[in-house]
């Protein structure tokens, strides 16, 4: 006889297939989930300037100042629509991040069109040694695609061509400019989709994705870009252009030169076109959301979807119910449960037959609420609810960028600890006197993350910015990653932020060896300054300064 919490799933669950039999409760079934974020005016002049947020940083005096001699020669590249030169207002958002954290003080914006003119920028910078930040989509949060001082910004916006497609092999070819969900769309038509899914997937480039080596959302069922990035085009430092657009998926001659510029972050080489491997869109995709009572049960119930959903299992992301309260903050969601749990994962299948992967999703979801793994779930019908379940998942990023102030953080570590990171976190907090009262500046911290690859996104909300919050969290929380055997950059990468926790993760020898890389492919260092292992910082810079455990 099957248990109360089953019948409750059987009630709730209904599946887009008649060879299923189970009950059509319409009350119960997900609507689509309107947003109405709420809009701040943001003034410009709050945003304060990265050195004096960072002051440890020092403009390198090798680096040449801008001249109106070195705009009027980038004109007979571009032409004079193709730059934006000492104009605050439109330079506004090529100085500044879209969390507004981090700002620089560029006074020129290049849009180059072709690889070719990229290259004569970056030779003529590297003769004048003028630095460089080459920017993409701009969608970071670590302020790597952000100026720190006066470098010149080299926007890949105009970069934006398909160059082709082989329908047969699913090889795609395409400027680095190209705007990933533009790129999704366009293969949707052909059958075929892009391997990787963000959540600012409107706006990110898939040259500045390959640049900082994004995971994303379904890197569980696809696999890293080091995995399906087969080629890449690259303008090195010094105008050389690199043409490694392979669309061979085997080729063992050599070094694998590609790899070195799939999470460089811009610093030793500019992706100016990409060959990637694109699968095959899935017929049938099914979307479940499933409440829980412990990280305990989000394990097991992750544990059991790669032996019971295996090959169709696409995404597994959990949340924790603080993550939720925050998106109802600035967002008019309907609930989608009748109850609210701790916790919450979604599940996405994809492959090539409805019925087979339905009746695998129901027999998984019956099993987890008949082991009590999971206390209430629901299952999309169609792809506005698909949509609708998706949106949770990534809304989070925006609804906390409404709050006055919040610390994220993208890092990852065996998955059994992600959840004790968080709640380590939160009475860190408490004991030092910022979280836990009605005054006190952190509000909340909120979680949610990549099951599937152990990527924890740790968010800390706050009234306001505060010395002894930042103090706090850095570099405790960086320490306890090192101790935990993960990493303190899962997806974003360093950029400035990050810059100078390299050794919590990497050690003196693997930073040696970068540098030396970035010396020899940069010797002037103009390429995107003062991030990852800018050699203008001393050594010690990157080396942590407490001893820690089992590193």
């Amino acid at each position: 006889m099957l248990s109360s919490h089953l019948r409750t799933i059987t009630r709730r669950v209904v599946l887009r297939t008649a060879a299923i039999a189970r009950p059509a409760v319409t009350k119960t079934a997900i609507k689509s989930v309107p947003v109405a974020y709420r809009t701040y005016a943001t003034n410009e002049k709050q945003v304060a300037y990265t050195v004096d947020k960072f002051p440890g940083y020092v403009r390198n005096d090798n680096f040449k100042k801008l001249t109106e001699q070195d705009v009027d020669f980038f004109k007979t590249i571009v032409g004079d629509n193709g730059l934006i030169y000492n104009n605050e207002d439109d330079l506004f958002a090529f100085n500044t991040d879209w969390m507004h954290k981090f700002r620089g003080k560029s006074q020129l914006v290049l849009k180059p069109k072709t690889t070719q003119q990229v290259s004569d920028i970056m030779r003529y910078c590297n003769e004048q040694k003028l630095a460089v930040v080459p920017q993409g989509g701009n969608t970071g949060l670590v302020g790597g695609s952000v100026p720190v001082f006066d470098e010149v910004v080299l926007s890949l916006q105009g970069l934006n061509k398909i160059r082709g497609f082989d329908s047969v092999s699913g090889i795609l070819t395409a400027d680095a400019g190209c705007v990933l969900e533009v790129l999704d769309n366009w293969l949707g038509e052909k059958g075929y989709m892009m391997p990787l899914d963000l959540g600012a997937k409107g706006s990110c480039h898939i040259g500045g994705n390959i640049a900082t080596n994004a995971g994303g959302l379904r890197l569980l069922r696809y696999g890293s870009l080091h995995g399906t990035v087969l080629g890449l085009e690259v303008v090195l430092p010094d105008g050389t252009i690199l043409d490694n657009m392979s669309t061979l998926r085997k080729d063992n001659t050599g070094y694998d030169l590609k790899q070195l510029f799939i999470g460089s972050e811009g610093t030793i080489g500019i992706i100016t076109g990409v060959s990637i491997l694109t699968p095959h869109r899935s017929k049938a995709v099914n979307v479940a959301l499933l409440g829980l009572n412990s990280f305990e049960d989000v394990q097991k119930a992750f544990k059991q979807s790669r032996v019971e959903l295996s090959e169709i299992l696409s995404a597994f992301e959990f949340w924790d119910k603080n993550a939720l309260h925050m998106f109802k903050k600035h967002a008019t969601p309907k609930d989608v449960m009748e109850n609210e749990y701790p916790f919450y994962v979604l599940i996405e299948t994809s492959g090539s037959n409805k019925d087979h992967d339905d009746e695998k999703l129901t027999t998984y979801l019956e099993n987890m609420m008949e082991d009590g793994v999971a206390e209430d779930g629901v299952v999309a019908q169609d792809e506005t609810q698909i949509r609708a379940l998706w949106s949770l998942r990534e809304g989070f990023t925006e609804a906390l960028g409404k709050e006055p102030a919040v610390y994220k953080y993208d890092i990852s570590m065996p998955v059994p600890k992600l959840y004790d990171c968080v709640e380590d976190m939160r009475q860190h907090l408490r004991d030092g006197g910022v979280f836990g009262n009605t005054d006190s500046p952190v509000t909340d911290v909120v979680a949610y993350g990549h099951v599937g690859d152990g990527n924890l996104h740790l968010n800390i909300a706050a009234s306001r910015l505060d010395s002894k919050v930042s103090a706090l969290i850095e570099p405790y929380l960086f320490e306890w990653v090192a101790n935990h055997q993960g990493s303190i950059s899962a997806e974003h990468g360093l950029g400035v932020a990050k810059n100078e926790f390299l050794g919590y993760s990497k050690s003196p020898v693997m930073i040696k060896m970068m540098k030396t890389m970035k010396n020899m492919l940069d010797p002037n260092g103009i390429m995107n300054p003062y991030k990852v292992n800018d050699r203008h910082f001393d050594d010690s810079t990157f080396l942590p300064t407490n001893n820690l455990e089992n590193k």
